[in-house]
């Protein structure tokens, strides 16, 4: 009984410490939406103040239309979405190839596939920089996405390659069997089966393409072409920095995000338990 007793103490404490830990992750973005919805006057005279003494949307009001943001979440939603499905394409496509057509040399060619994820990103900022302008690809949405695929692909190849060889080679076989060709057997038989493991990865690929900066801040200097993330920057420009505007603002970027992965975070650790088995 005395053991039992202290697994339970020892559980209560672990669950508690995980509690505790939850609460200090996700009080910041808490204490921001809250802030978001304060008055002008409550905002300058009880800035650290939790709850909002009176809801007001005066914020949101001025961010959506005074500073065009509407255009920014169009624009970061082209672009994450134009990156997303190339890379989807090109890495099932690559990953499966690689599964079925190089299987010896496939571990080989995912360690070199991610290896290029060991150099920081502003490592490559002069090269890539250097690249887009001399193909005439500055300013511009293509030349954003491309550099975005540079750094998505590989990583969405190695996600996947695990997805593939999950799959049994016998079923493919059998649809080779009734007469089906290779491309009708990977988008009908294949892809099916790996189905959660390309939402995780397509997920992942949207979120960290939605939320990258520093080549975003780099490419592009028109406003009318300026993803969300590089217009949030664009707000601390000021000489007078508008906290409610800031938190306004940081609340529209953020929350999609969480939202999102909040519906659909099952479909994630499904597709993550299907694809570690190797």
């Amino acid at each position: 009984m005395a053991g039992v007793n202290k697994n339970k103490f020892t559980l209560v404490l672990l669950y508690l410490f995980l509690s505790i830990l939850a609460v200090a992750a996700v009080f910041p973005l808490i204490w921001i939406i809250l802030s978001s919805f304060k008055s002008s006057g409550e905002m300058a005279s009880h800035p650290l103040s939790f709850f909002p003494q009176e809801l007001t949307f005066e914020y949101y009001s001025r961010v959506l239309n005074n500073l065009n943001f509407t255009t920014n979440i169009k624009n970061s939603l082209i672009v994450s979405l134009c990156a997303t499905l190339i890379t989807i394409v090109v890495s099932s496509l690559g990953a499966y190839g690689i599964v079925r057509f190089f299987p010896r040399t496939g571990k080989k060619m995912t360690k070199l596939l991610i290896t290029t994820y060991m150099f920081p990103p502003i490592l490559l900022a002069v090269p890539y920089s250097i690249i887009i302008i001399k193909i005439g690809l500055v300013n511009t949405w293509t030349g954003l996405v491309i550099t975005y695929l540079s750094f998505s692909i590989p990583y969405a190849i190695w996600m996947l390659i695990g997805f593939f060889q999950t799959v049994p080679l016998e079923i493919e076989e059998a649809a080779r069997v009734d007469g089906a060709g290779k491309l009708r057997v990977f988008l009908q038989v294949v892809l099916p089966v790996v189905a959660p493991g390309v939402v995780a990865t397509a997920i992942y690929t949207f979120i960290n393409t939605w939320n990258e900066f520093l080549f975003a801040l780099l490419l592009i200097n028109s406003s009318e072409k300026m993803p969300i993330s590089v217009a949030l920057y664009s707000l601390t420009g000021s000489e007078i920095l508008d906290w409610g505007e800031m938190m306004a603002a940081s609340v529209i970027v953020i929350l999609p995000s969480v939202v999102f992965f909040m519906l659909i975070q099952k479909k994630i650790a499904g597709g993550l338990a299907e694809g570690s088995v190797k």
